[in-house]
Protein backbone atom coordinates (compact mmCIF):
# COMPACT_ATOMS: atom_id res chain seq x y z
CA UNK A 1 0.00 0.00 0.00
CA UNK A 2 1.19 3.28 -0.75
CA UNK A 3 2.32 6.03 1.70
CA UNK A 4 2.22 9.82 0.84
CA UNK A 5 4.23 12.20 2.59
CA UNK A 6 2.77 15.72 3.56
CA UNK A 7 3.74 18.76 5.56
CA UNK A 8 0.37 19.69 6.09
CA UNK A 9 -3.23 19.38 5.14
CA UNK A 10 -6.32 22.02 5.57
CA UNK A 11 -9.29 20.36 4.28
CA UNK A 12 -11.82 22.49 2.47
CA UNK A 13 -14.89 24.68 3.91
CA UNK A 14 -15.97 22.92 6.96
CA UNK A 15 -15.15 19.09 6.28
CA UNK A 16 -13.65 17.99 8.68
CA UNK A 17 -10.42 14.99 8.70
CA UNK A 18 -10.52 12.15 11.03
CA UNK A 19 -7.60 9.91 12.12
CA UNK A 20 -7.62 6.22 14.66
CA UNK A 21 -11.12 5.53 13.12
CA UNK A 22 -10.91 2.13 15.11
CA UNK A 23 -11.81 -1.14 13.24
CA UNK A 24 -9.86 -3.62 15.29
CA UNK A 25 -11.26 -6.30 17.81
CA UNK A 26 -13.21 -4.91 20.44
CA UNK A 27 -13.98 -6.70 24.57
CA UNK A 28 -17.54 -6.19 25.97
CA UNK A 29 -17.58 -5.06 29.64
CA UNK A 30 -17.98 -8.67 31.14
CA UNK A 31 -14.51 -9.65 28.96
CA UNK A 32 -15.93 -11.26 25.95
CA UNK A 33 -13.49 -10.67 22.79
CA UNK A 34 -15.56 -9.56 19.48
CA UNK A 35 -13.86 -10.45 16.45
CA UNK A 36 -12.61 -7.22 14.07
CA UNK A 37 -16.40 -6.60 12.02
CA UNK A 38 -15.07 -4.18 9.65
CA UNK A 39 -16.63 -5.08 6.18
CA UNK A 40 -19.33 -7.66 7.98
CA UNK A 41 -23.09 -6.81 8.20
CA UNK A 42 -22.78 -7.16 11.69
CA UNK A 43 -20.15 -4.33 12.22
CA UNK A 44 -23.04 -1.43 11.30
CA UNK A 45 -22.85 0.34 14.33
CA UNK A 46 -21.13 3.85 14.52
CA UNK A 47 -17.20 4.75 14.99
CA UNK A 48 -15.38 6.97 17.27
CA UNK A 49 -12.10 8.79 15.76
CA UNK A 50 -10.10 11.70 16.39
CA UNK A 51 -10.49 15.01 14.21
CA UNK A 52 -7.13 15.96 12.12
CA UNK A 53 -8.02 18.79 10.59
CA UNK A 54 -10.76 20.93 9.84
CA UNK A 55 -11.59 23.35 7.21
CA UNK A 56 -12.07 26.80 8.06
CA UNK A 57 -15.77 27.21 7.74
CA UNK A 58 -15.79 24.42 10.52
CA UNK A 59 -17.46 25.58 14.16
CA UNK A 60 -18.68 22.39 15.29
CA UNK A 61 -15.57 20.25 16.14
CA UNK A 62 -12.00 21.08 17.16
CA UNK A 63 -8.87 19.47 16.14
CA UNK A 64 -7.90 16.58 18.70
CA UNK A 65 -11.20 16.12 19.86
CA UNK A 66 -12.53 12.68 19.48
CA UNK A 67 -16.19 12.12 17.73
CA UNK A 68 -18.68 9.24 17.11
CA UNK A 69 -20.09 9.30 13.22
CA UNK A 70 -22.89 7.58 12.12
CA UNK A 71 -21.71 4.12 10.38
CA UNK A 72 -20.63 4.16 7.04
CA UNK A 73 -20.43 7.89 6.98
CA UNK A 74 -16.62 8.31 6.09
CA UNK A 75 -14.23 7.72 3.29
CA UNK A 76 -11.58 5.02 2.38
CA UNK A 77 -8.45 5.48 4.50
CA UNK A 78 -5.45 7.32 3.28
CA UNK A 79 -2.43 6.65 4.40
CA UNK A 80 0.30 9.56 5.13
CA UNK A 81 3.26 9.97 6.62
CA UNK A 82 3.41 13.25 8.85
CA UNK A 83 6.23 15.07 9.02
CA UNK A 84 7.76 13.75 12.28
CA UNK A 85 7.04 10.06 10.77
CA UNK A 86 4.49 8.82 12.11
CA UNK A 87 2.33 6.91 9.92
CA UNK A 88 -1.36 7.59 10.14
CA UNK A 89 -4.34 6.57 8.10
CA UNK A 90 -7.17 9.19 7.82
CA UNK A 91 -10.36 9.83 6.29
CA UNK A 92 -13.18 12.69 5.59
CA UNK A 93 -16.37 12.04 7.62
CA UNK A 94 -20.02 13.30 6.84
CA UNK A 95 -20.43 16.65 9.08
CA UNK A 96 -24.36 15.67 9.07
CA UNK A 97 -23.39 12.48 10.84
CA UNK A 98 -21.26 13.55 13.90
CA UNK A 99 -23.31 12.13 16.17
CA UNK A 100 -21.61 12.67 19.68
CA UNK A 101 -18.16 14.92 20.34
CA UNK A 102 -15.69 14.51 23.53
CA UNK A 103 -12.51 16.20 24.46
CA UNK A 104 -11.45 12.67 25.35
CA UNK A 105 -11.19 9.21 23.81
CA UNK A 106 -13.71 6.89 25.09
CA UNK A 107 -13.40 2.82 25.12
CA UNK A 108 -15.62 1.41 22.50
CA UNK A 109 -16.89 -1.93 24.20
CA UNK A 110 -20.44 -3.29 24.08
CA UNK A 111 -23.07 -3.13 26.64
CA UNK A 112 -25.91 -5.28 26.22
CA UNK A 113 -26.89 -8.77 25.76
CA UNK A 114 -24.28 -10.82 25.07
Amino acid sequence: MFTYKIKSIKPLHDYVIVRDMNFAHRTTSSGVLLPSDDMKSRGVRPRWAQVYAIGHEQTDVKVGQWICVAHGRWTRGLDIETEDGERITIRRVDNNDILLVSDEELVDDIQGEF
